[in-house]
């Protein structure tokens, strides 16, 4: 057998990815399913004038390396300067690159225990070591995470707000007030992928050449282009210049990037999305109380719905649900685990849900 030469540290990875998608499911299964609500996609969809903007790029250019169009875009719609925003292939790629620019094996971080798991899958596959703070009522902890930072030496502290998977916020302000304990020498990794689904003043109130705060906005959300895969970073300039040293220049396609140009111009659109995103987290909540079961309050495009006991309930209640055809997900970690998390779907998305969610139920009372 052929021995590959990978690193040491390579070699003692296990050979995996954060989530397992709807579609390995549907193969395994070999069937579609009826509704996907499971990956906090838009269902929704980009503006229109995405959808043409993308189809009439042409292919055989290569995207700009600097995003110069894009960053000025964005710069002026979040009231920025270009330098202080760094395009990526979502934010986990933007993670990625955050990680190799911080993280040496050996390195201290810091997150929650059950937060984004692919934050945690990029520090481990640079060697960092992560240390884990509990929620605190479905809230990700700010104090403990950067008393946390200062007891071990963090380089780095990841915090989203919005949080998946509960779906709570702080408001910025609040965050704001608990930078004060953060630790000389840690940054704040500050990932608001929600923001736009989130209540006005959400956002984190300092200016963008805080030293201290690196903020991470994506159009995989609210603007609905999961697929196109572009995110962006908001920092001081010299940390923004830093991501030049390790990104893939040509990783942005020129597709994507001509996408999110025109989703960023078709503000109406998004209006009306986060209009039918907030309809359909009334519906959900509906259908959970409904069933007898408590919706968490969300700031996101998904909710959480408290199933009433432990994970082991939970995750009976998803298996019936995934069962009957609907792709949902749950949290990884107790006592968030108690829940299933659905993501904002269509009406007919959620007749499903509503459909085979008391099915589910009983089941998991049965087994």
């Amino acid at each position: 057998m052929t021995e590959f030469r990978l690193t040491q540290l390579a070699q003692s990875l296990p050979a995996t990815v954060p989530f397992v998608g709807p579609e390995t499911q549907e193969r395994a299964q070999r069937q579609i399913f009826n509704a996907r609500l499971g990956a906090n996609e838009n269902v929704f969809g980009p503006s229109p004038s995405a959808i043409r903007a993308m189809a009439e790029t042409p292919q055989w250019m290569y995207g700009d390396p600097e995003n110069y169009d894009l960053r000025q875009a964005l710069a002026k719609h979040i009231g920025a300067t270009p330098d202080h925003i760094m395009i990526g292939e979502g934010i986990d790629g933007l993670l990625a690159y955050l990680v190799r620019l911080f993280v040496a094996p050996g390195d201290a971080v810091v997150t929650s225990d059950g937060a984004y798991p692919t934050f945690n899958y990029h520090v481990t596959g640079f060697g960092g070591v992560l240390h884990k703070v509990p929620y605190r009522d479905d809230f990700e902890d700010p104090a403990a995470l950067f008393a946390k930072a200062a007891e071990v030496g963090a380089k780095l502290v990841y915090l989203a707000n919005p949080d998946n998977p509960m779906g709570s916020a702080h408001p910025g302000a609040d965050i704001a007030s608990a930078m004060d304990a953060l630790p000389a020498g840690a940054l704040l990794v500050l990932d608001e992928a929600y923001i736009e689904c989130a209540p006005e003043g959400t956002a984190l109130p300092l200016g963008f050449d805080d030293p201290r705060v690196i903020r991470l906005r994506t159009f995989s959300k609210a603007y609905g282009l999961a697929g196109a895969r572009v995110g962006y970073a908001l920092g001081a300039p010299e940390l923004i210049c830093a991501f030049n040293k390790v990104r893939n220049h040509f990783g942005m396609n020129r597709s994507a990037q001509e996408g999110a140009l025109a989703a960023l111009a078709d503000q109406t659109w998004l209006r009306s999305v986060l209009a039918r995103i907030a309809s359909s987290r009334l519906r959900i909540e509906k259908i959970a109380r409904t069933c007898g079961l408590k919706p968490l309050k969300s700031a996101t495009n998904f909710v959480a719905i408290d199933c009433g006991r432990d994970g082991a309930f939970a995750k009976r209640v998803l298996d019936g649900v995934v069962a009957e055809g609907v792709f949902v997900r749950m949290p990884f970690v107790a006592p968030q685990n108690r829940c299933i998390r659905v993501s904002c779907g269509t009406p007919a998305d959620l007749d499903f849900f509503a459909e085979v969610l008391p099915q589910a139920l009983r089941a998991a009372e049965k087994s």
